[in-house]
């Protein structure tokens, strides 16, 4: 999408939506929610340009595999949410334009930086993040009466189902096992896997109303808001930390804490896409490999959410608050906060949208159990998985290089040793000259920048973030 002097700063956030959801409906069929039955959450990076707006990688997926699933040969793929499959998309086409850099063949994305065997992004280049729906975790923590004149109004107080303005809320409230369910609506799937965007529920209705304590502002008659509920996650807290007083209404939830993605009947190793965002804003998006190129860490200008339940208030909570104070950090680092913004425009694949277009004999409404990738490399830009693996790979095939997601670390480590062996021995970076380095674990350890920003981020903001495994991690 070209846009003459397209001005960076002016970012429209149905604009993205749009170009988002276009980009989309181009996707070959395969992996896509079958219409009225299944549906999917969807993620983008879109690079901007002084006159142009681009999606260089696309995202969908609901799932996470539980921790026994994970594998030590780095062959699998572990979390399958709409945000990480966007953002290890987008690795692979970091990796991508940095071999066209290093080699001479020209980049739309690097250039030489003025430190040696490093580079930057070219003048006018920035990255900004889509999801369709609100991160799952702590984002998604959203007081029901906070109508912050969002376009898709939360269910509030005075609402009740089979009142005029309810179907707005059958997203959240259909489903819930612990109410009795309206019997013109589909009876959704009680999905064990980690459905983390079909969290937000409503408990029954509290005699005790509740003020919520991110609002500040009044209804108009000098009084707060009245809340008799949140909207509900179903990621868990982290072990060893503070836990949900799980008590009617409000107090449910704690905020502001660290969370992992419920699995397939047990506990995952993922954080919450709320905290994963949350991090990105300290040490960049990029990851610890691609940090070994480049002079400066990358960083979303703008996270751009679909219309959905929302509140500007918990976004910024969730994804800039909580690091706001990390300080301390090595050159090339800082604490970047995006523009938070909302559209006006739903997925046409969202768990509501796909309610109103079910019909009889459709059977139950359920997640989509593929996860796509799209990303714009020369070489197989899609790829679409389940259950960390390849779509359609048979158990026999199980650990054979067809079985593997072109997003496991396995894959991108492979394509960043490629990166490696390309580049000049005279251009490499300096941290990557030591004779040392034979595993994933010791490429991402020799990123020294990257690991110093991480353990600040880690001591300063997160103490409870779970430490990596470096069993799984030793692969080459």
């Amino acid at each position: 999408m070209v846009f003459p002097d397209f001005p960076v700063k002016m970012i429209n956030a149905d604009q993205i939506a749009e170009l988002c959801y276009e980009r989309f409906s181009q996707l070959p069929r395969r992996g896509k929610p079958d219409p009225g039955r299944e549906w999917t959450l969807l993620a983008a990076v879109v690079q901007v340009t002084r006159s142009e707006m681009e999606v260089v990688s696309m995202g969908t997926g609901t799932k996470c595999i539980g921790r026994a699933a994970m594998s030590p040969a780095g062959d699998v793929l572990n979390d399958s949410h709409a945000e990480v499959i966007a953002r290890r998309g987008c690795i692979r086409y970091l990796i991508h334009e940095m071999s066209r850099a290093v080699s001479g063949r020209g980049s739309a994305v690097f250039c030489p930086s003025d430190q040696r065997c490093k580079f930057r992004l070219h003048p006018g280049v920035s990255f900004l993040f889509f999801t369709s729906h609100t991160p799952c975790g702590d984002a998604s923590i959203i007081p029901m009466s906070d109508s912050q004149s969002q376009p898709c109004p939360p269910l509030t107080s005075g609402n009740r189902r089979g009142q005029t303005d309810a179907g707005r809320a059958r997203k959240r409230v259909a489903e819930d096992p612990r109410e009795g369910r309206n019997s013109k609506l589909p009876h959704l799937e009680e999905e064990k896997t980690s459905d983390l965007k079909q969290e937000d529920r409503k408990q029954p209705e509290s005699q005790t109303e509740v003020k919520p304590r991110s609002l500040d502002q009044t209804d108009g008659v000098g009084e707060r808001p009245q809340v008799l509920d949140i909207h509900r996650t179903g990621a868990r807290c982290v072990p060893g930390g503070p836990a949900d007083p799980l008590q009617p209404g409000e107090g449910y939830h704690s905020t502001g804490l660290l969370r992992v993605k419920p699995g397939r009947g047990e506990p995952t190793l993922s954080l919450s896409c709320s905290d994963k965002l949350a991090r990105w804003g300290v040490v960049g998006f990029q990851g610890a490999l691609l940090s070994h190129y480049l002079e400066e860490a990358l960083y979303f200008s703008t996270v751009v959410v679909g219309k959905c339940p929302f509140s500007q208030d918990v976004l910024h909570r969730a994804l800039v608050a909580r690091c706001s104070h990390v300080s301390n950090l090595p050159a090339g680092f800082s604490v970047c906060p995006p523009v938070l913004l909302q559209s006006s425009l739903e997925f046409p694949f969202s768990q509501n949208q796909t309610q109103l277009q079910h019909q009889v004999g459709q059977g139950r409404i359920s997640p989509c159990g593929a996860a796509i990738s799209w990303c714009n490399v020369t070489e197989q830009p899609l790829d679409v998985t389940a259950n960390g693996y390849k779509q359609g790979v048979t158990r026999k095939a199980l650990g054979s290089p067809q079985a593997r997601s072109l997003l496991c670390k396995l894959e991108l480590f492979h394509s960043f040793l490629s990166l490696v062996s390309t580049t000049d021995p005279s251009a490499l970076p300096q941290s990557l000259r030591t004779p040392e380095l034979h595993t994933y674990w010791d490429y991402k350890q020799a990123s020294q920048s990257y690991q110093q920003a991480w353990q600040q981020l880690h001591s300063q903001a997160f103490p409870l973030w779970p430490r990596s495994n470096r069993n799984l991690l030793l692969f080459h």
